[in-house]
């Protein structure tokens, strides 16, 4: 009887946090919906090269699920919900949003080719800064769990979800940089928005976390088949 009550608690507990992971891709194609959407009414008002226009069709299509993994974030918090990867997530994605905006600028007040090979870097942080702070919050986030950093980087290095994300933030920026270098210019909002959506792989670490929590709920039921 304890047992079969062990099961259904953990069974619930990976259910619940299956759902939190399931918000957030829901959060991340509702950004892109609204970049494509600014985008679409930005050229059709001639602001095609606006450098504001692309700076909130890229901060909607690259952070715009950020937004709302915050109040996702801060609803649990006030609700004083147990932590979890999933809220650790939300936090740090919302604290990396403001970078890109400050790299942004300052390159363009440096001179840089935004349009060229040499700007490729620009949309990279729009689409993945807050990506990159929700790493460094997942590790933090283990680090408080275990209390003992070599504890809290092995587990880092077995969790699916951190290795997903790891993997995005390292490859994202090699495929931006070919592609400018194959001659892609954003030189419309419709494509800013586009080359920010393909960029932001946001959504890949959150789908292995709702698979892996799937895939322990069914075990801790006992539906697991080998």
């Amino acid at each position: 009887m304890a047992s079969e009550t062990i099961e259904k608690t953990g069974a619930a507990e990976h259910e619940a946090h299956g759902k939190e992971f399931t918000e957030l891709i829901r959060f991340t194609f509702v950004g892109f919906a609204g970049g494509l959407i600014a985008g679409a009414i930005l050229d059709q008002l001639g602001l095609q090269r606006s450098g504001v226009g692309q700076w909130f069709v890229r901060t909607l299509s690259g952070e715009g699920e950020s937004i709302f993994e915050g109040i996702y974030a801060l609803r649990q918090r006030l609700r004083k919900a147990a932590g979890s990867m999933a809220e650790a997530y939300g936090w740090g994605k919302v604290l990396g949003m403001p970078v890109p905006w400050v790299i942004d600028w300052i390159s363009r007040a440096a001179g840089v080719d935004v349009y060229g090979v040499g700007g490729f870097y620009i949309p990279y942080f729009y689409a993945l800064s807050d990506q990159i702070g929700a790493n460094i919050s997942g590790l933090v986030y283990l680090y408080r769990k275990e209390r003992n950093l070599r504890k809290a980087l092995g587990m880092y290095f077995r969790n699916p979800v951190m290795l997903s994300s790891l993997l995005v933030i390292t490859l994202v920026p090699l495929g931006l940089f070919a592609v400018r270098s194959l001659g892609f210019s954003p030189t419309t909002q419709i494509y800013t928005a586009l080359e920010t959506i393909v960029a932001n792989l946001c959504w890949v670490p959150p789908l292995v976390g709702w698979l892996r929590e799937r895939r322990l709920t069914r075990e801790a039921k006992g539906e697991h088949k080998p």
